[in-house]
């Protein structure tokens, strides 16, 4: 049996995407030489590098695609407590069925972010069953649009986020903040970082929250401890170890039902579960060791690993059908558990050198993982309820019907290489190609049938970027990338793998001081061997096809010396080109093809001479598909909110932030048609945060 590496085995070696870099050697040879972690050049709101784009530190300016970083004073603007509440800002990204508040998952230029779609430092992070990822040890977000195979492996073609993680730093910070708002919400966090010797430096994130559910019935409770060193062994050799463990109790609450594409016919606070289901039990235990030497100068090898346990356990009760009296929902008491391992370990080296006049950043690397994930589902006979004149608590009866039981272990190995070319001062290349292994051994003790098979794939991915001069640069690319497809045909033979090919051009803009930066990118997707109906009832066949062209613009930076403005606008055309049930043109579901947003925040000094800044912020999604098949849709919206802040003294910050302002009705997502997700009441929030 496939056993994961022990977790001492997981504290090995890891490579990931930041680099570090030496204080100033003015401060003099006795002086220890301080490791930074190489994110924005500037001080600027807007970011000019990226480490996740190219698995290198490069200017964003030359990465032939469409990159959009999130960084912490962006974070704080937005008052972010999860992923989640970031996405609004970001060009072409939707949210999708988040199993009741209990994961992430957003389209990226329409297709789903799950399993490869997050990385945490480079590493995956959302393979498995994960919790929403907290902000709390957050030091940016990169929203990586395009294909990642060349890279990364197995992932989407609308791109990935990669999550880059706060680092110790050797001069001491410590910041404490709490948080509350008028629906119940109280949040805690503390953030401490300084040396414990000249050659050692710690960094502690805790997090404690609970309340802010979508009804009084309802209760949630979250915690973190986030641990991480760095060890300076000598001037060339750099060890990193991070540990997170997210524990979260939450209820699986799917939201209110789609009465035959009628919305709105319930109140968004109506609870269709029972009130006295406990909550969901989730858990993320997470461990990376780093190694970073440099080589020689130009030359540098990264080592290392990432060991995960995550578990999702609990009895909840849910939805099954909608009656046709369209009143009486049919429910099952159901109990689940997801545990599973992942375990990641890699290296790579990179090297800058001369060909003559053309300069290289080559990087070649291999890396090898395993995963294992269990699913055990019971369900109990149907309890009725009626949503309009809800009676809670009859009895669900015993749990009988076993309707998941599974094992699923899969491994990769892969090798890749990457060479960055400056064909001159204007001219920017960019070549990677990678290949990967992937195989999958499935058991499914309910169906009584089990699957093994290996299959391999090859993901090129090539750019051009021109740079005409200081402030802009154009740039096309090509990708391709690949996707496992789950479960057997009529044959009993394994799928073939999804297969992707992506298009794009864009053109990017700064500012003379770099402080303000756009993006303006056009896209074509098609991806091939999606899963359709087979002519033999009850199976599939890989022959469907789905394609996403659009076009998106982001717009992130301070103006001047007042103002920090956050804007983006995409439109994409997410559809369906051939299925053996869908008619061609079927629009993706809980895709919009129109969605904008912007926020804009004027900074000031009192009399006093302490800083303020008050602001204010506006989404709009368009209408999206609530189904597969395109019967019914959820309505556009538009929601507004208020932000400002006072900076009493050095030390102390006070904000304020009002959320969904004029108190919209609004849904975000749909599951299933049957479920439908509401969107936030108004609310009113408030956050005191005190920095030694």
């Amino acid at each position: 049996m496939l056993r994961p590496l022990k977790p001492w085995l997981a504290l090995g070696l890891l490579s990931t995407t930041t680099l570090v870099q030496a204080q100033d050697a003015a401060e003099g040879d006795a002086t220890l030489q301080q490791v930074n972690v190489v994110a924005e050049r500037s001080a600027a709101f807007n970011a000019s590098h990226s480490s996740g784009a190219t698995r290198t530190d490069t200017p964003i300016r030359e990465v032939p695609q469409s990159v959009r970083v999130v960084n912490s004073e962006q974070l704080e603007d937005l008052g972010a407590m999860r992923l989640a509440d970031t996405v609004d800002f970001v060009s072409g990204i939707s949210r999708l069925n988040d199993f009741g508040g209990t994961w992430d998952n957003f389209g990226i230029r329409g297709f789903s972010s799950t399993d490869m779609g997050f990385l945490v430092n480079g590493f995956p992070g959302s393979r498995g069953y994960n919790p929403p990822r907290d902000t709390a040890t957050v030091e940016r977000f990169e929203f990586l649009k395009g294909p990642a195979g060349a890279i990364y492996g197995s992932s989407e073609p609308g791109g990935t986020i990669n999550i880059v993680t706060k680092k110790p730093k050797f001069t001491a910070r410590h910041v404490a903040e709490v948080g509350f708002n008028d629906r119940g919400l109280r949040r805690a966090t503390v953030d401490t970082t300084g040396p414990l010797s000249s050659t050692v430096a710690y960094r502690l994130n805790l997090m404690t929250e609970e309340g802010d559910p979508r009804s009084s019935l309802l209760h949630n409770k979250r915690m973190l401890v986030a641990p991480a060193l760095t060890w300076k062994i000598d001037p060339r050799t750099t060890l990193n170890y991070e540990a997170e463990i997210l524990k979260s109790d939450t209820p699986l609450d799917r939201g209110v039902i789609n009465v035959r594409g009628q919305l709105g016919t319930l109140p968004r606070d109506r609870i269709l579960n029972e009130p006295t289901d406990k909550n969901m039990h989730l858990s993320s235990k997470t461990q990376q060791l780093t190694l970073d030497r440099v080589l020689a100068d130009g030359w540098r090898a990264r080592l290392g690993a990432s060991y995960k346990e995550s578990t999702f356990e609990g009895e909840y009760t849910e939805a099954t059908s909608l009656a046709a009296d369209n009143r009486t929902l049919n429910r099952q008491a159901t109990w689940r558990t997801l545990p599973s391992r992942d375990t990641s370990v890699n290296g790579e080296i990179e090297g800058k050198f001369a060909t003559g006049a053309l300069e290289h950043t080559l990087l070649v690397g291999a890396e090898a993982s395993r995963l294992w994930m269990n699913t055990e589902i019971l369900r109990s006979a149907n309890t009725p309820l009626d949503i309009y004149a809800p009676v809670y608590g009859r009895p669900a009866g015993p749990l009988i019907s076993r309707t998941s039981s599974s094992d699923e272990r899969q491994r990769v190995k892969a090798v890749f290489a990457q060479d960055q070319v400056s064909l001159s001062d204007q001219w920017k290349l960019l070549a990677g190609l990678r290949w990967d292994e992937y195989s999958q051994d499935l058991v499914n003790r309910v169906a009584g049938n089990q699957l093994n098979r290996k299959q391999s794939a090859v993901s090129p991915r090539a750019g051009v970027t021109y740079l005409p001069n200081s402030w802009s640069s154009l740039y096309v690319s090509a990708g391709k990338s690949f996707r496992g497809n789950t479960g057997i045909d009529v044959n009993g033979n394994a799928f073939d793998p999804q297969k992707s090919t992506s298009y794009e051009a864009g053109w990017k803009l700064q500012s003379a001081d770099q402080r303000l930066g756009a993006t303006v990118a056009v896209y074509d997707i098609t991806k091939t061997n999606v899963l359709t109906a087979s002519d033999v009832p009850g199976f599939s066949v890989a022959a469907g096809e789905v394609k996403s062209s659009g076009v998106e613009a982001d717009v992130t930076g301070q103006i001047g010396r007042h103002w920090r403005v956050s804007g983006n606008a995409a439109y994409d055309d997410a559809r369906v080109t051939r299925d053996r049930t869908l008619a061609a043109g079927t629009r993706l579901m809980n895709v919009p093809k129109w969605s904008a947003g912007l926020l804009a925040i004027r900074e000031d000094s009192l009399a006093n001479g302490s800083r303020y800044g008050v602001g204010a912020g506006v989404n709009h999604v368009g209408a999206r598909s609530g189904n597969t098949a395109d019967t019914y849709s959820l309505p556009s919206y538009t929601t507004a909110r208020l932000l400002g802040y006072w900076q009493v003294t050095p030390q102390v910050k006070l904000s304020v932030d009002v959320l969904n302002l004029f108190n919209r009705t609004y849904y975000t997502s749909s599951w299933a048609g049957l479920y439908v997700t509401p969107g936030a009441e108004r609310s009113v929030a408030a956050r005191i945060k005190v920095e030694l």
